[in-house]
């Protein structure tokens, strides 16, 4: 794989953000049909069989005969390609996998569109529980409608303007919640047993991956960087942060990835090189064993003492990060458990226009852990009240200081691996 390619791996699996012209896919990477425009139904069931049949990351198929299921449904007779485009949802289900999924030509442009870097919306990340067909926010993206409602991680969306999202896939769910700036869309929440509606009003957003600041604490002056996003911006940001910081002499470092749903593969290597000199990062894995295995290369900014914040917002590149840093004792982690997402999916255009989304791997931790539905466990548990919770929303200046819970119990974890680095420098 190229480094063009590499930098264009999004990690995220279905996470949707929900907006007029953006998606945050998950490890998708942009692949060309080579077939002709012109195909008939079969031609394009055909396409789609033999992707799954090259590229998809269980050589099993989900324990089905895939020749058996091709011959099944090339021999019965289509009048037209919506009733291909049936044929293909329905054969895809098979492989028991939501993340992989077929787009008509709408969807897929719609795709297309969203993955073009503007946003415009009320800034939720969305998934769909594989076991419960619900669909779930990952996180709110702060500062957007969404966050400041107070809508929350894992919180399930039962209905979108009153139609009940039963069944729904989630790009039906994107393009009933979307919709220009300006405009109301009413999400109604499952939160706790209890359903709250909350009146949303569309607006741009705009999204700065990185923001920090020096807390005065009793061990001294620490670094806290929150990291929103794992954007195109996020690995520059991110190391113009840490050198201010180091400029300002802090003892040590709060990293606080809660709610980050991930976005970009190589955002999250080049951060973990800025923190870890050496070491591997993370490894990819498809059908054939091992593809790519990322490695630190020397270039750690500080060797400072770090926590990380973590909770079931912080997915795909959040996990890859924090997961490597764990793994490489480079850095503790604090909060709760992580969201659960470990799989790589290429997007592929078809050659009617329409598109589809391939599972084709998978990322592993450097200790060999498989984090998609498992998550990563944090070294010290600490779990937010709901109070707790909504008071920060509600007050987003305590957000990273010592009036935040979980970083006055990261500031208890880093005070042992200070006091140690005091000696060592006395």
């Amino acid at each position: 794989m190229g480094i063009t390619q590499q930098r264009g791996l999004l990690l995220g699996a279905t996470a949707f953000v929900l907006t007029t012209i953006t998606v945050t896919g998950a490890g998708l990477h942009w692949s060309a049909s080579q077939a002709s425009f012109n195909e008939s139904p079969k031609e394009l069931i055909d396409e789609v069989w033999q992707i799954i049949n090259r590229t998809y990351v269980d050589g099993t198929f989900n324990q089905t005969d895939w020749r058996a299921i091709r011959k099944e449904y090339l021999n019965r007779t289509y009048d037209n390609q919506q009733e291909s485009y049936k044929a293909i949802r329905e054969m895809l289900k098979k492989l028991g996998d939501p993340y992989t999924r077929f787009m008509d030509p709408e969807e897929f442009k719609d795709m297309q569109i969203q993955t073009s870097g503007e946003l415009s919306g009320v800034g939720l990340e969305l998934a769909k529980e594989q076991k419960t067909g619900n669909l779930v926010v990952m996180s709110p993206i702060e500062s957007t409608p969404a966050f400041k409602a107070g809508i929350l991680s894992k919180d399930v969306i039962v209905k979108i303007n009153g139609k009940s999202t039963k069944g729904m896939e989630v790009e039906d769910a994107v393009k009933l919640i979307r919709g220009e700036a300006g405009t109301k869309v009413t999400l109604t929440i499952l939160r706790n047993g209890k359903e709250i509606d909350y009146p949303l009003i569309r607006s741009k957003i705009e999204i700065h991956p990185v923001r920090f600041h020096v807390e005065n604490t009793s061990l001294g002056p620490i670094g806290y960087i929150r990291l929103n996003q794992f954007s195109a911006q996020a690995g520059d940001e991110m190391r113009n942060a840490i050198q201010k910081l180091e400029a300002q002499k802090v003892k040590g470092y709060v990293l606080d990835l809660r709610s980050n749903p991930g976005g970009l593969l190589y955002a999250s290597i080049d951060i973990a090189r800025q923190w870890l000199n050496e070491g591997t990062i993370v490894s990819t894995v498809e059908r054939q064993g091992e593809k790519d295995r990322y490695q630190a290369n020397n270039h750690a900014i500080t060797q400072k003492p770090l926590v990380i914040l973590v909770d079931g917002g912080s997915a795909s590149a959040s996990e890859i990060l924090s997961g490597a840093l764990q793994d490489n004792h480079r850095a503790k982690l604090v909060g709760t458990k992580t969201f659960g997402k470990g799989l790589v999916q290429s997007v592929r255009g078809l050659a009617d226009g329409s598109g589809m989304a391939v599972t084709i791997a998978k990322y592993l931790t450097p200790s060999g852990k498989d984090i998609n539905k498992h998550g990563i466990q944090p070294d010290v548990v600490i779990e937010l009240t709901d109070s707790q919770r909504k008071e920060l929303q509600t007050n987003r200046d305590k957000i990273g200081t010592l009036g935040d819970p979980q970083v006055l119990k990261a500031l208890e974890v880093l005070k042992p691996e200070i006091d140690k680095q005091n000696t060592a420098s006395q």
